[in-house]
């Protein structure tokens, strides 16, 4: 675990020496400089636009992307692991080849081509807002109620998180699929089969928990670039989130916002990948012999 932890902060730091330098060999304006020694203390530096600091410029589009992160991911793991075990235990039938076909159209689609389908189709047809963040006149007349507040704000989010976990249903549906066909096809399956245990017994507490290795690696990798990601889906809904917050500061050349943007998602990525790491000890003793 000590060595896991210690590879993980060196690659933070080639990173961070990395992003550092990559901005300041594009061209354009000379930007503020950003030293390792500030960033220790959360310093990123000030934008270029509105002369503030970058966090306080990131900030607020996190908060938005995260909570949108959160329910298409949601989304994306439930459904997705719910179609790939149902899929792998109903092999050769008509409810394998049906999810595989469903599977592999949503995880060959680029997600800005599906959030336009979603935006033209399915915003007008069902009536939910299609860009934005909140209604233009929410809280003009008085003071917004905190569910009236977070209703709203379910509405806008519903489209690009829901982009998002038909993107990710794809991938967790079939990655899941291979891992439970493999898992099921083991002796100790066989022998639980012989033993008479329930379909239900063998395929979620046999099959599932012996699965969960390349489940835990595609999440944790998952989570990781998402951030990232969600650059196109936030564009084309206008959603100002991370994603849309990089476009604006691309068109800028607001290059500190972009470093710390970018700063960020490394971070992100070697995080889950370091929970994803330390997570097999756990779930495999075989990691530490």
């Amino acid at each position: 675990m000590i060595k896991r932890v210690l590879f993980a902060l060196v690659t933070v730091w080639v990173a961070i020496t990395l992003n550092f330098l990559l901005f300041r060999t594009l061209p354009g304006n000379a930007v503020s400089a950003l030293y390792v020694e500030d960033l220790a203390h959360g310093n990123l530096g000030n934008s270029l636009t509105t002369e503030g600091p970058v966090w306080d410029e990131i900030k607020p589009a996190l908060k938005n992307t995260l909570p949108m992160i959160m329910l298409g991911t949601g989304f994306s793991i439930i459904f997705g692991i719910l179609a790939g075990v149902i899929a792998s235990w109903r092999r050769g039938t008509w409810v394998d080849r049906g999810n595989m076909w469903v599977s592999l159209a949503f995880y060959s689609m680029p997600p800005q081509w599906l959030g336009l389908m979603l935006f033209f189709f399915v915003a007008t047809a069902v009536g939910l807002p299609q860009s934005g963040l909140s209604s233009p006149d929410l809280g003009v007349l008085s003071e917004p109620s905190f569910a009236a507040y977070w209703s709203d704000r379910l509405q806008h989010m519903i489209l690009p998180a829901l982009t998002l976990g038909l993107v990710l249903y794809g991938d967790y549906t079939l990655i899941v699929r291979s891992a439970m066909l493999e898992t099921l096809g083991e002796d100790y399956v066989l022998t639980a089969r012989a033993k008479g245990l329930s379909n239900w017994s063998i395929v979620w507490k046999h099959g599932l928990r012996n699965a969960l290795l390349p489940i835990v690696t595609l999440v944790a990798l998952s989570l990781g670039f998402i951030i990232g990601g969600t650059f196109t889906i936030e564009y084309v809904f206008s959603y100002p989130g991370v994603g849309y917050e990089t476009v604006q500061a691309i068109d800028r050349r607001d290059y500190p916002v972009l470093q710390g943007i970018f700063l960020l998602l490394t971070m992100s990525v070697i995080l889950f990948n370091l929970i994803a790491d330390l997570l097999y000890f756990k779930l495999d003793p075989r990691v530490t012999s």
